[in-house]
């Protein structure tokens, strides 16, 4: 058993932590079984949530949890369902929402500041293109 005072803590909390990264575990295990057994589509949600968490909280690296839900939904696949990407779209009814009266200009005054004016940045005098180099012309030799 630790003796100094910051051992001690650090032992308590290592147990604590200890039980919630099996709690998180024990869910991810759940969840895939649940999927195993009945695959659908809610069930392959929970699981790749489940996932997504341990990811979360450090208790699973990005790559293993990449490699794991694709496995599931390669299950998935080969079982035919299908995971819907979309927002669940319900129709809620929106409450009726009063319009306030319009106030008038008149009413809203504010205070009257005037803006420094806005100088525009001082445009670059156009730069002559120089005429490309021409080559010396070859002087041709009559052949005789």
């Amino acid at each position: 058993m630790p003796i100094i005072k910051s051992a001690i803590k650090r032992a308590k909390q290592t147990i604590k932590r200890r039980d919630r990264n099996v709690g998180i575990k024990r869910d991810i295990k759940s969840a895939t079984k649940a999927f195993m057994d009945k695959p659908s589509a809610a069930t392959l949600s929970a699981a790749h949530s489940e996932i997504d968490t341990a990811v979360k909280k450090k208790l699973m690296k990005k790559n293993t949890a990449a490699r794991r839900k694709a496995s599931l939904s390669a299950i998935a696949k080969d079982a035919g369902v299908k995971l819907s990407t979309g927002k669940k779209t319900t129709p809620v009814a929106k409450p009726a929402v009063k319009k306030a009266p319009a106030v008038k200009a008149a009413t809203l005054k504010k205070p009257a500041v005037k803006a420094a004016p806005v100088k525009a940045p001082a445009k670059k005098a156009p730069v002559a293109k120089k005429a490309p180099a021409k080559k010396p012309a070859v002087k041709k030799t009559s052949a005789k």
